[in-house]
């Protein structure tokens, strides 16, 4: 894991409590990094409580509307970075291609390598929230997610899935990998809901 060792403070209330600012993008994850050689062996299942369950290529996923977001970052163990420029689709183009239901009140993100997240519908829904295939008007590079990643600004890092592969809609609350193993259900950086018991 590397962390980076360019930080500094800020002081434009930008960054939650007990973060530093970093002007790299440090790598963190648990597992293997995965390569695609080939893109049309990757799909992207959106399932659960919707209307339309989808299974979307790549291509596909390319021909939905696009949108350039930045927002700053914030990671558990302590960095922030500022002014991320992402591109993607935003979440809430996936719900309404999916239909989601009424009862549908949060979302289990799924990574390869049997990696899971969850959140509110809520938290999904942010107009800040995107699925993101680029950063800085580059693809994403492996390990940072390629070939798509979430990104939820407002919640601390972990949230955000790196090589997502699966959408499920529920009703009910499923801790994911991170969250089986000590870390908060919500992730709200600016609450410093980083473990469990905070």
């Amino acid at each position: 894991m590397y962390f980076g060792k360019q930080k500094r403070k800020d002081s434009s209330g930008r960054i939650p409590p007990n973060q530093n600012v970093t002007t790299t993008f440090p790598v963190l994850h648990a597992g293997n990094i995965p390569y695609y050689d080939d893109l049309s062996k990757w799909n992207l299942q959106i399932y659960g409580l919707v209307e339309n369950p989808q299974l979307l290529d790549f291509a596909t996923l390319m021909k939905l509307p696009q949108t350039k977001l930045r927002n700053d970052i914030h990671c558990v163990t302590g960095w922030s970075k500022l002014d991320m420029d992402w591109e993607g689709i935003q979440t809430a183009e996936i719900a309404k291609l999916a239909g989601i239901m009424p009862n549908a009140k949060f979302v289990i993100l799924y990574a390869e390598e049997g990696w899971t997240t969850n959140l509110s519908i809520e938290d999904f829904l942010k107009e800040s929230s995107i699925l993101a295939h680029s950063y800085n008007d580059e693809p994403l590079t492996p390990e940072h997610g390629y070939p798509l990643r979430a990104v939820f600004p407002h919640l601390y890092f972990w949230k955000s899935a790196k090589w997502l592969r699966g959408i499920q809609f529920t009703e009910h609350n499923h801790p994911g990998f991170w969250e089986r193993n000590g870390y908060h259900m919500v992730g709200n950086p600016w609450l410093s809901e980083r473990f469990s018991w905070d």
